[in-house]
């Protein structure tokens, strides 16, 4: 379903990606982790293309990402993306946050766009709230918007860029609970978070980044159970996080 071949970035002088490569099939879950500064939200945006790659190949369903002659809109209409800080239209009620897009990129007609959005909603335990506005919202709760938006688009792949580090503690488990949810209903999906606990109970596969590159590609019980097996970045990694 997603594939990078030899991916690599950089900013100006500064290299954020070094020869990345990996594949995510159907219906998979993969978890993406490592240190701030290591590339991991950068990977993940490259697979909608928010960040140009400069160098390799990315396809998504077999269309080609990197090349320029790819309908980036129609790309990302397929691709649902759920940011760090939800990016709701504040000047929207939750119902209208659903509907424009479907509306806009999609074609619906109003009522089509309102019914699949109100679904959605009821999806993520939220229907109480479609009249509201996001700022009357929890940030749980907001994510939990986000996420139905996202999936109002049926897209063919879910991407997570830390969706619950802007939460607080408390809110953490609802969001969480929603994902694991779409895992568990077999939506492809590539999560970058520092849920470990999350990784361990849904993740098929971990991905380790450090300093730009793919330092772990592996199954969560390898990465998880046989620490011996692994480099010596992600032992110290792993040491300093299952700890806590």
């Amino acid at each position: 379903m997603i594939e990078l071949k030899h991916v690599s970035k950089w900013y100006g002088a500064t290299q954020v990606l070094n020869d990345c490569s990996t594949q995510i099939d159907l219906g998979e879950v993969v978890v993406i982790c490592g240190p701030s500064g290591s590339g991991k939200s950068t990977l993940i945006k490259t697979i909608n293309a928010l960040e140009p790659i400069q160098a390799g190949e990315i396809y998504v369903d077999g269309v080609p990402v990197h090349d320029p002659a790819t309908s980036l809109p129609k790309l990302r209409s397929q691709v649902g993306m759920v940011f760090q800080h939800f990016e709701l239209f504040p000047h929207l009620s939750v119902s209208e946050n659903l509907t424009l897009a479907q509306i806009k990129v999609l074609g619906r007609s109003e009522d089509q766009a309102q019914a699949h959005g109100l679904k959605y909603l009821e999806r993520v335990g939220l229907l109480a709230h479609k009249d509201k506005y996001p700022a009357q919202l929890s940030g749980g709760q907001q994510q939990r918007v986000a996420i139905a938006r996202a999936l109002t688009m049926d897209p063919k792949v879910m991407l997570f860029d830390e969706p619950t580090s802007a939460l607080d503690p408390e809110m953490v488990g609802e969001v969480l609970d929603v994902m694991t949810g779409l895992a568990h209903d077999g939506m492809t999906m590539m999560c970058v978070t520092h849920e470990m606990g999350f990784a361990k109970r849904v993740g098929d596969r971990v991905i380790f980044m450090d300093a730009g590159r793919i330092v772990e590609d592996c199954s969560k019980d390898e990465f998880f159970n046989h620490p011996e097996r692994r480099q010596a970045r992600t032992k110290e990694f792993l040491g300093k996080i299952l700890q806590h």
